[in-house]
């Protein structure tokens, strides 16, 4: 029964968020190994609410709602909210690695004056993705995943992911759980434009001047559970919960080492 599960988890779309990055396909790369037919067109639209925080590193909360937009067509191609334009370029019943073209938001610093007031916005830039995941079995279905991700413009830099998740026991055909860690690794670049703090922006924010380094940037754990109420009907929801680590847990701008993120959608699948 679970493994028939795995169907109805195809295509889960989420409003960009700082989920764990795995979350945003969670369970499709065990599709494919559980169901080896897999249908020419996979559509899912609906509505989904989200508190996030303001920005990277923020200490207050936001309530937003935007769409669920999924659509995959066989294991080849998908357009997804949360995980862009991509393209699945190897694919086999354990494995799949593709390329992705997605968008960024940036960090208006009209989001929160009292904190980043004189430290410039962070414009929104389109986001090139590379990314891979294998299936250790179906007897022990752990799925391993990683990306890294190239800002064109905006934040800049470059973003990598590792992480692994499983479903949970007590996951059921109607009810599906899953969860595991992962964590993110960045390049200077990154890390100094979302972190650092620069001469001139010392002088405008009275921030001191902070240089950030790349590295180890996070880890978090995320947790994802699906409910089908209905033949086409489903509600999903996301929790994710990161800790800062390296230079940019001590960026002056880093007011919550511990950004948390919940989504809750509604879908409909066609």
């Amino acid at each position: 029964m679970l493994f028939l599960a795995f169907a109805s988890r195809q295509a889960l779309a989420q409003t960009p968020s700082p989920l764990q990055e795995w979350q945003y396909s969670g369970g499709i790369a065990l599709y494919k190994l559980f169901i080896p037919n897999t249908p020419l067109w996979q559509i899912e639209t609906g509505a989904a609410f989200e508190r996030r925080p303001l920005y990277e590193g923020s200490g207050r909360f936001r309530d937003i709602g935007g769409p669920v937009i999924d659509v995959r067509y066989k294991d080849i191609a998908f357009l997804s909210v949360g995980e862009g334009i991509g393209w699945n370029f190897l694919r086999g019943d354990h494995y799949r690695v593709g390329v992705a073209i997605g968008y960024d938001l940036g960090r208006p610093a009209r989001d929160d004056l009292g904190h980043l007031k004189g430290l410039g916005d962070v414009s929104s830039a389109p986001v090139g993705k590379l990314f891979g995941s294998y299936v250790l079995s179906k007897e022990f279905p752990l799925v391993i995943r990683g990306d890294v991700r190239q800002f064109a413009g905006g934040a800049n830099g470059a973003v990598g992911d590792i992480g692994a998740y499983m479903p949970l026991p007590g996951s059921s055909e109607r009810f599906i759980m899953f969860a595991g860690p992962s964590v993110t690794l960045a390049d200077r670049l990154y890390t100094q434009t979302l972190f650092g703090v620069s001469p001139s922006q010392a002088l405008a924010s009275g921030y001191p001047d902070y240089a950030a380094h790349g590295g180890l940037e996070a880890a978090g754990f995320g947790f994802t559970a699906t409910r089908f109420i209905a033949t086409h009907w489903l509600i999903n929801a996301d929790l994710a919960a990161n800790r800062i680590l390296g230079s940019a847990a001590h960026s002056p701008i880093a007011r919550d080492r511990t950004p948390r993120s919940f989504v809750v959608s509604f879908a409909y699948r066609w």
